[in-house]
């Protein structure tokens, strides 16, 4: 039940709609693109790199989120997960944006840390197609003060969020060398 005033929303026809949307773009772009590299003007080498400074502000911005509310910061832990929001998007259009354009970069690295790399890099993207429904749940619930379901929902959404952002790190770290 929620505890803030005003109506409840009814947000799973847009959790729907975007989660669907989301991973089908992705998937599509894994599946459709061509390795052809287009010329835009600039190194679009830059991009991954945007990729995993906006995963590094996500994380960052999460945990302090998890440490606000852990205090009992509401407000506070409010503008943290908003900010993970941003910084996420941002990531989905900078990704969308060198996926798009850029040809494909195989991993070149040999024997274990190959496997290191796959293993971290599969379960990153399983995880990752995951939290965005479970992310936007968890967001819609505690906008509607919706306070016993946004708990429920966010001790999943938390820890995966994390995850995904730190791997997504991780995962430019390993391949850099590569590009």
């Amino acid at each position: 039940m929620p505890t803030g005033k005003g109506p409840v929303r009814n947000y799973t026809p847009l959790v729907a709609a975007v989660s669907i949307l989301i991973v089908a773009v992705v998937m599509l772009l894994f599946f459709l693109r061509g390795d052809a590299a287009r010329d835009v003007g600039f190194d679009l080498t830059v991009l991954p790199l945007a990729n995993a400074i906006f995963n590094s502000f996500t994380f960052v911005f999460l945990l302090a989120g998890y440490i606000a509310i852990r205090r009992k910061q509401r407000e506070t832990h409010r503008r943290f997960i908003l900010a993970a929001f941003a910084t996420t998007a941002l990531f989905l259009i900078t990704y969308l944006t060198y996926h798009t354009l850029a040809p494909s970069t195989p991993y070149g690295g040999q024997g274990f840390l190959r496997t290191v790399y796959y293993f971290i890099l599969i379960t990153h993207v399983v995880l990752a197609a995951v939290i965005v429904p479970l992310a936007l749940f968890a967001l819609f619930t505690g906008l509607n003060l919706e306070v016993a379901r946004h708990r429920r929902i966010a001790r999943w959404a938390m820890p995966l969020w994390l995850y995904v952002s730190l791997t997504g790190v991780l995962v430019y770290i390993m391949i850099s060398p590569y590009y």
